[in-house]
């Protein structure tokens, strides 16, 4: 049986950490804050919020909430975004993505101001990782898989990682997060030839192309830790499920984390450990 990497645990110090320094800056009469854009009434979106609010609650971080209707004039959601981005008491800005298709997202993505970019989604943010420098925050998914590496006390330096998905928004980035530590790195996707031979032979495998159970005994080996950063509907088990066949893969390898309970748990407290951050360099 494999070692289980539970987010919980790695969230907890998260927010620990995050507590802190709320702590210490309160002290000095600054208290953090996030401004959350959202159009309409989407589900997910709602879920994450209530998760994010939770969150900065928990931590000790002002929530500022921007809510449309789904028909809100493109300029005056600009306005307002324009608004957070010069406001000296907003730290932290999260837009709520895909905006209704009237809105280039690429446009969106690159209004928001990127030392305000909590959610590491601006052309400035990614620029700032792949040149390992602090513009911006990386995207929160790829640094939650990071920092469960990191509190399990798994060393990448020098480790053959395997990365399934090649998104801007995991796959890329968590790329350059492990190549700035030494890690080699091998980017698997729709076009590879042999996936499972070129996972199978990973230190550290993970997991991030959104394909439900894909990922079975084949990509693996004895002594390999894998990362499962999928979040699916498994529509005949009628459950989420990651995009590694867990109940086949758990028994023959080194650690894994679940799904759920694993990534997606950790995600937030990152998001609202980027806030607290963007305010402490800010003073």
């Amino acid at each position: 049986m494999s070692e289980l990497l539970k987010g919980k645990e790695v969230a907890d110090a998260i927010n620990k950490r995050s507590i802190e320094t709320v702590n210490e800056l309160k002290e000095k009469g600054i208290t953090p804050a996030l401004a959350i854009f959202r159009v309409g009434n989407k589900e997910s979106d709602l879920s994450y919020e209530r998760g994010a609010e939770k969150r900065c609650e928990e931590v000790g971080v002002k929530v500022v909430k921007y809510v449309f209707d789904e028909d809100v004039e493109i300029e005056d959601f600009y306005d307002k975004l324009l608004d957070a981005n010069n406001d000296p008491t907003i730290h932290g800005i999260l837009v709520f993505r895909p905006l209704p298709k009237r809105f280039d997202d690429e446009l969106l993505r690159n209004s928001i101001n990127p030392y305000k970019d909590v959610d590491g989604c601006s052309d400035l943010s990614l620029a700032g990782l792949f040149t390992n420098k602090k513009t911006g925050f990386a995207p929160c998914t790829a640094q939650a898989a990071v920092e469960i590496l990191d509190h399990y006390g798994i060393e990448v330096s020098g480790k053959n990682v395997v990365i399934i998905g090649r998104s801007l928004v995991i796959g890329k980035p968590l790329s350059m997060l492990l190549l700035n530590r030494n890690a080699t790195i091998t980017i698997c996707h729709r076009k590879t030839v042999d996936t499972p031979l070129i996972a199978s032979k990973a230190d550290i495998l993970v997991c991030a192309a959104g394909e439900p159970e894909m990922v079975n005994k084949n990509y693996t080996n004895p002594h390999q830790i894998i990362v499962d950063v999928g979040i699916n509907w498994n529509v005949e088990k009628q459950k989420i499920c990651g995009d590694v066949l867990f109940d086949e893969v758990e028994p023959l390898v080194k650690a894994i984390t679940p799904v759920p309970g694993g990534v997606g748990s950790v995600t937030t407290s990152v998001m609202v450990s980027h806030v607290v951050e963007a305010c402490k360099r800010g003073y």
